[in-house]
């Protein structure tokens, strides 16, 4: 039937395009970093893979990014905690979407500025567990297709952080570490390749991760800018693009970026309110 005949030639542009245009999978999209990189990759024109918990906010950006740039959007909401149900979501995805071109694992967080002698277990499993785990998983899940189809792009979201520790935030310090060395490790395991890997190192980012970092206490996360401007997620967006647009044979292996009057994790020079 014509109608029927419609349907598929329309079905077909449609699964054309995707597989024409590039795809990047974002994790922790819904928010700060990654919905800054959401919305970046979207106006050059990506085709996106977002993740986050929040089934409600993937929806809203998508049916935004859609509305604004007439790209497609496809929504995986879990945990990257979850290996289980980040296997069954990769695997879930229709074929069109499997070649993913980039993946930036993004999804992290620190909760607490306890001494590290005085700290919550809990909360340390929830950081270590997000912020090397899911990395790690998120890594072995998609990066062999990307071996497979011998092109891709890694980009890790890891934290000035990673080169020091600093008070109260030891064991963070320790899983922005590990993103250092996983980033470095993976970059000489798929030297052979034209895969590319880069470590993003941000300072000072104004997002809710620092009001998830004083367990809600917004207040204390705004005090904790004040006489400072710092970065925002598109800046880190703009930053995340500028790696992943680059010429084939150029890697961008590690940026560490900060405020201006920002000298290491732990120096800055914050204006007296007058």
């Amino acid at each position: 039937r014509s109608s029927d005949l419609g349907v598929l030639l329309f079905s077909n542009i449609v699964n054309q395009n995707i597989m024409e245009a590039k795809i990047v999978f974002i994790t922790g999209a819904s928010s700060g970093i990654g919905e800054g990189c959401a919305r970046k990759f979207a106006k050059e024109g990506w085709n996106l893979i977002l993740n986050a918990r929040t089934v409600s906010k993937l929806e809203e950006l998508k049916a935004e990014l859609e509305a604004t740039h007439g790209v497609r959007v496809y929504i995986l909401p879990f945990d990257v905690r979850d290996r289980k149900l980040a296997a069954a979501s990769l695997e879930s995805l229709p074929e069109e979407w499997k070649a993913i071109d980039v993946l930036v694992n993004n999804a992290g967080l620190v909760i607490g500025v306890d001494k590290e002698f005085e700290g919550n277990l809990d909360e340390w499993d929830i950081m270590i567990d997000t912020n090397i785990r899911g990395l790690l998983a998120m890594t072995r899940l998609v990066v062999p297709g990307m071996v497979e189809r011998g092109r891709g792009h890694i980009i890790n979201i890891g934290s000035i952080a990673g080169d020091a520790a600093y008070p109260g935030g030891s064991v963070y310090c320790a899983t922005k570490a590990a993103v250092k060395a996983l980033s470095d490790g993976l970059r000489i395991d798929l030297v052979d390749t034209p895969l590319r890997v880069t470590n993003i190192k941000p300072g000072m980012v104004e997002t809710n991760f620092t009001v998830v970092r004083y367990r809600g206490d917004k207040e204390a996360a705004d005090n904790f800018y004040k006489g400072i401007r710092p970065l925002t997620g598109d800046d880190i967006a703009e930053t995340v693009y500028f790696a992943a647009s680059a010429p084939a044979h150029i890697q961008i292996a590690e940026v560490l970026l900060m405020p201006t009057y920002q000298a290491t994790g732990t120096i800055s020079y914050k204006k007296k309110p007058e």
